[in-house]
């Protein structure tokens, strides 16, 4: 049999989009890896391999984080990183911490593929509305000026959200919806605005029937899935940490919902993940 046939037979790949290993591997928001914290990362990443997850893109939060991000992705290889600021993470100094995370972004040894988590969040009764909307305005002009996928987060916020993307919906800007939690109206907005919809575990809660009807409706080419690991697992392991090795159960689900063999939920999605983050 000839290598080319051999390839065919070769598992499909998958990618999650979107995990924090820097906090599955350790308690403690805001601090630097530690040579223990890099050996538990490396035992995640190899479990997520088996599982055929062969890239990983682990998103920044706050300016440590972000930095953690890039130190995994430097180490590690099929990990990238994103860089951005949390709306709720926000701190005093946040623009000052930006022009320093910008300064990373051209080095190629960093492997950077895009700016967030950033966006809206009213969840929480402390939020300062017009802070977020700053930061959010600058993460974006960061990710049309490197020409990178902007990670959008958006709770409890879909008006606010929606009309900020709107003021750039004619400059070629990208992204994707992270962990998407709105309608089927603001799916369809945010992807005639060049977003995906980034889909995770919350698409199997039992109460998720809206999420359910919007993948179903949407083009599967408009999805890439993602976990939030070590946050939002699967609904059979609802309570315990996230990891990016359940992609692989996402996908499945994903298949069964939509009636799509699981080899073109990966084959698709990654292609879609791909494209969007240029890896």
């Amino acid at each position: 049999m000839t290598t080319q046939n051999n390839a065919l037979f070769e598992p499909v790949q998958l990618i999650d989009t979107h995990c924090h290993i820097n906090m599955l591997v350790k308690k403690t928001f805001d601090t630097v890896l530690t040579a223990e914290d890099y050996k538990n990362a490396q035992e995640i990443i190899e479990q997520a391999r088996e599982k055929q997850v062969s890239k990983i893109i682990n998103v920044g939060t706050s300016y440590i984080e972000s930095m953690n991000s890039i130190y995994l992705a430097q180490k590690f290889a099929g990990v990238y990183a994103t860089v951005g600021i949390h709306p709720n993470d926000l701190t005093d100094t946040w623009q000052q911490e930006l022009k320093e995370l910008e300064q990373l972004i051209a080095q190629p040894e960093n492997k950077i593929v895009g700016i967030g988590e950033t966006g809206i969040d009213t969840h929480y009764p402390d939020y300062n509305l017009q802070k977020q909307k700053d930061a959010f305005r600058v993460q974006i002009e960061l990710a049309l000026k490197y020409n990178l996928a902007l990670v959008v987060h958006t709770r409890d916020a879909p008006e606010e959200t929606l009309r900020s993307l709107e003021e750039f919906k004619n400059s070629n800007l990208r992204g994707t919806i992270h962990c998407f939690s709105n309608d089927l109206f603001f799916a369809q907005e945010a992807i005639a605005m060049g977003f995906v919809i980034g889909i995770g575990g919350t698409l199997t809660y039992p109460k998720n029937n809206i999420l359910r009807t919007v993948v179903t409706r949407i083009k599967l080419e408009h999805i890439i899935l993602e976990t939030d690991a070590p946050y939002l697992p699967v609904q059979k392991m609802r309570g315990k940490q996230n990891h990016p090795a359940n992609i692989y159960d996402i996908a499945q689900y994903l298949a069964d919902l939509r009636t799509n063999p699981f080899d073109l939920i990966a084959r698709t999605t990654t292609q879609t993940a791909q494209k969007l983050f240029n890896i």
